[in-house]
């Protein structure tokens, strides 16, 4: 991937899938595709409810959380307050959930957060925690399903609570074969070269601390 993909800044790289839709890498479709269509054969309708994700949005996901126009959580979900927090414990209650623009696994096309379509009626609110992909959570079904057939289709859950510093993401996977290739381009420097000229709150705080972040928050994964 060139700077500008691995940054989310470009979406040469992405396809857009019909059914279900989700924009993807163009090398991740046919495993998706293969991965749902397995899902299906057991009952789950394994849909992406988010898949490709540029620049402007994961920065307007990052301002939002900051200014505290959007809601901000601690690790037990429940939420604080941006204002009495200081510039850096914001920055830690932000990447506890969200990525710095430019260094989420979402620019890539490789990830995505997957539901089961199957287990909600249409009104049903998806809200991504921990208890829907835990007994008696609507998605505890296919959380276990996905345990044991994600890997057959090249798919792993990067988001464990164990080496990296990101909160638990039952619902994040991300294709293997091309998100490590992402990973290990994504460099400290290229990340500072896409975020020196956006619009960032808190942008020298995190500039300050980037090669820190991005070894905690970029660097480290969880893998199998």
């Amino acid at each position: 991937m060139t700077p500008d993909q691995l940054t989310g800044r470009a979406r040469t790289h992405i396809t857009e899938l019909a059914d279900p839709p989700c924009a993807l890498h163009a090398s991740v479709v046919a495993p998706f595709v293969n991965l749902r269509r397995a899902a299906l054969a057991d009952g789950f309708d394994l849909v992406a409810v988010s898949g490709f994700r540029d620049f402007a949005r994961q920065l307007a996901i990052w301002n939002g959380k900051f200014s505290g126009a959007v809601p901000l959580y601690d690790a037990s979900g429940s939420a604080l307050e941006a204002a009495r927090l200081a510039p850096p414990e914001r920055i830690a209650a932000i990447l506890r959930w969200s990525a710095i623009p430019g260094a989420s696994r979402h620019h890539w096309g490789t990830d995505l957060d997957l539901i089961d379509r199957s287990a909600i009626g249409p009104g049903y609110r998806v809200q991504l925690i921990a208890a829907e992909f835990a007994p008696p959570g609507p998605f505890a079904p296919l959380a276990q399903w996905m345990e044991v057939n994600a890997a057959r289709f090249g798919f792993f859950r990067p988001f464990r609570g164990v080496l990296s510093g990101v909160h638990p993401e039952p619902w994040h996977f991300s294709f293997a074969p091309i998100a490590e290739h992402a990973r290990r381009a994504l460099t400290p420097e290229l990340l500072r070269g896409a975020l020196e000229q956006a619009p960032l709150l808190g942008k020298e705080h995190v500039l300050q601390r980037l090669d820190e972040l991005h070894a905690r928050y970029v660097a480290s994964i969880d893998w199998p």
